[in-house]
């Protein structure tokens, strides 16, 4: 099995999940959901695989969710995921899967624990944020690569 990303090139998590994904030595298909939304069913196989609900996948911030009144308890996952598929900003990104599981990766950082090679080496996001130091420490305990 590949590592996949349902990317948006258009997001920085998603530029910066696909940078760990290659530093990591993987070459990974990269679907961007944007122009090419997955089927009802691979939807539904990838929120199934994540172990999330339907409404844990949508993405509030700049999308019409608000304007749709998404946040009404009164829709169902059916209804959630047929909206999703009829607007796929919706769809909050970036995804990967990979043969240790499917992820929604924010923060981005959450792609080394499914990685199968996590060890990438030292990794600053675009914003300048360490997430792995010159000492292979992460998050928190990483040290300004600049220091």
């Amino acid at each position: 099995m590949a590592v996949t990303i349902y990317h948006n090139p258009n997001c920085g998590t998603s530029r910066n999940v696909l940078a760990m994904i290659r530093q990591s030595g993987e070459v990974p298909v990269v679907i961007e959901y944007l122009k090419n939304p997955p089927s009802r069913e691979r939807l539904l196989a990838l929120i199934a695989a994540m172990g999330i609900s339907a409404r844990a996948l949508l993405r509030e911030k700049g999308t019409p969710y608000h304007e749709l009144g998404l946040d009404d308890p009164k829709w169902t996952d059916d209804e959630l995921v047929d909206l999703m598929l009829a607007q796929p900003i919706l769809i909050n990104r970036p995804i990967v899967e990979t043969p240790k599981g499917a992820r929604l990766c924010r923060p981005s950082e959450r792609v080394l624990d499914i990685l199968p090679n996590p060890d990438i080496g030292p990794f600053i996001k675009e914003d300048g944020e360490v997430v792995i130091d010159q000492e292979g420490r992460r998050g928190k305990f990483a040290k300004s690569l600049r220091d």
